[in-house]
């Protein structure tokens, strides 16, 4: 080894020591006849002090030393007069008696700081030089504890980690998948998985009765905050099991995790039903670190010849406590934020619940004070607070008040952190209607099973049956889904035929599943967690890009490597593609 210790690891009962430290210099000081050096590396950072009295070439070649050079030092560890105890070096440095550069380097083009002068762009150009700064290398570290804690508490359980294939089939339902042509097959094509769904349900065919995989995911679709085109996944499928067995096992999952990287003891996660989630906060992912549900005024407001709320579907608002007192510009604010396109919100009704008790609203031409006490009791508001009010089609409006709602907290200070609410939403839509292909889709996937007394509803109301399926929620993220998977295959047919493949189209793309479930498929789920935005929640972080090593940008573009990029024609020859220039 060319060092004999890290920097981090020397400490006052080191005194006396000779050590070789290697690193990176992070800072340098000339003081006329002492040089001090900070020499890091990912343990930490040591202070290496350079004496002209003592060596005046050796301090002559700390004086040369640039920013992120790559040293070995040896040296003695001796007390430091001037104590930094912030950090775990900070009572000691090295008088140093050796140097030897390992390598020179350029100016950085940012500051190898905890706080950067470096942009976006900038640092995810030089990834490399990035990931050497104390938050982002944090950031991996806590990935990695994560990810070992998630592989202990597993394999406790009996979980047997598999590997299944990279290059697999495309598969027409889901997100857009990436594919890879096939030299070898001209004019074939695998794709990327999107999830290992198929080939779990097959482990659990084959007897694996509990099977995870900490496992990398890709999806072509368009990308924000919380979104990569390629991810990582803690996949999982357990046999011989009903819901209420994934819900024990993998609540314990997390909070085993909480526990053991966050030494928060994370309460029993409560459980609401996807309505309930929709009607109280118009979210299959509402956040539960505070309270603002929603309250339907359709009763207690029509007739009143108002034909904003008399025209609507759904009259719905929030309780804005302490917030009466919001200033004509701030309701603006409020106004033009639900207006914004990606809300598309028409326009906001509030009324305050003043100090001295009175209430006003910003339609008393129609609601008299009798009105609005109706109004106040529904909301159960008290002096200084603030009622909120959307109007219009269910759905749409549901969806608005969500934004809202979620804008208000955040106003509010409510949105912590370093606060965790988790919760289990279940017995989500088993389809979904999509006005574009006119036809309904499985809102999770096609192998998940309806629930057994909704079966029959498949013929006369497929959008009212429930699926077996579960998600959980952590401060408003979804971070986890899976269902009770269908096992037998006349029922996967069934559910096949009410998504619109035919008989052909399904044994095309599924015939290999279904044939399995003839030859004794047990009765299985299961459930993934997307892992990275586990390790953003931990962490603290709003995208999942400061917890993966080397992402992609917005665009989907890796631009430390320039990637994706054209290949030559060469390559496109041997593919049988034909150029698109």
């Amino acid at each position: 080894m060319l060092r004999t210790t890290t920097c981090g690891a020397l400490t006052i009962s080191n005194l006396g020591e000779t050590v070789t430290l290697c690193g990176w210099v992070q800072k340098s000081r000339d003081l006329g006849g002492m040089t001090f050096i900070d020499i890091r590396d990912r343990y930490g950072i040591t202070q290496l002090v350079f004496n002209m009295d003592d060596d005046q070439d050796l301090c002559k070649a700390a004086r040369n030393l640039g920013r992120e050079f790559v040293i070995s030092a040896t040296g003695m560890v001796v007390e430091r007069s001037n104590k930094n105890l912030k950090i775990p070096t900070g009572e000691i440095e090295i008088k140093m008696t050796g140097l030897n550069v390992l390598n020179a380097a350029k100016l950085p083009p940012f500051l190898i700081e905890d706080e950067t002068d470096g942009g976006d762009d900038l640092r995810m150009k030089y990834r490399y030089l990035d990931l050497r700064r104390n938050p982002v290398r944090n950031n991996m570290v806590l990935r990695h504890k994560m990810a070992q804690a998630v592989r202990r508490y597993l394999d406790a359980k009996d979980f047997i980690e598999v590997e299944t294939p990279v290059l697999i089939k495309s598969t027409p339902e889901g997100a857009r998948d990436f594919v890879v042509p096939s030299r070898m097959n001209p004019g074939e094509f695998y794709a990327l998985p999107q999830s290992p769904q198929t080939f779990k349900q097959l482990l659990m065919v084959s007897g694996f009765d509990r099977y995870f995989q900490i496992v990398k995911c890709f999806r072509d679709e368009d990308l924000r905050a919380d979104r990569q085109p390629e991810f990582t996944q803690i996949d999982c499928e357990m046999s011989f099991i009903e819901q209420e067995d994934i819900l024990n096992v993998f609540e314990g999952l997390i909070r085993t995790l909480f526990k053991e990287i966050k030494g928060i003891d994370l309460p029993e996660v409560p459980r609401m039903q996807y309505s309930d989630a929709m009607r109280l906060y118009g979210s299959d992912k509402p956040d539960t670190r505070f309270g603002m549900q929603f309250t339907e005024l359709n009763d207690v407001v029509k007739g009143k010849d108002f034909a904003v709320f008399d025209n609507a579907e759904l009259v719905v608002g929030i309780n804005a406590k302490g917030c009466a007192g919001y200033t004509r510009k701030q309701m603006d604010e409020l106004t033009d934020f639900i207006r914004r396109p990606q809300i598309g919100g028409t326009g906001l009704i509030y009324m305050r619940h003043n100090e001295d008790g009175s209430l006003k609203s910003s339609v008393d031409k129609f609601y008299d004070e009798a009105s609005l006490k109706l109004w106040a009791q529904a909301f159960n508001t008290e002096p200084g607070d603030l009622v909120l009010i959307m109007a219009g089609q269910k759905d749409k409006v549901r969806k608005q008040l969500n934004e809202l709602r979620l804008e208000m907290g955040t106003r509010l200070g409510l949105r912590d952190k370093n606060t965790f609410s988790a919760l289990w939403v279940l017995d989500f839509p088993l389809l979904e209607w999509d006005e574009e292909s006119n036809r309904y889709h499985a809102m999770h996937h096609p192998f998940t099973s309806p629930k057994p007394e909704d079966i029959d509803m498949l013929d006369t109301a497929p959008g009212e049956v429930r699926a077996n399926a579960y998600d959980m929620v952590i401060n408003g993220t979804e971070i986890g889904g899976g269902s009770i998977r269908i096992h037998d295959r006349e029922l996967q047919s069934l559910m096949f035929r009410h998504l619109g493949f035919s008989a052909e189209e399904a044994q095309k793309q599924f015939g290999f599943l279904m044939d399995a479930f003839e030859f004794g498929a047990p009765p299985h789920g299961g459930i993934a967690f997307g892992f990275d935005r586990l390790c953003s929640i931990f962490a603290g972080l709003d995208s999942i890009r400061d917890v993966i090593a080397f992402p992609k940008n917005n665009s989907g573009r890796d631009v430390m490597i320039d990637s994706p990029a054209t290949i030559d024609q060469k390559q496109m020859n041997e593919l049988k593609i034909r150029s698109v220039l």
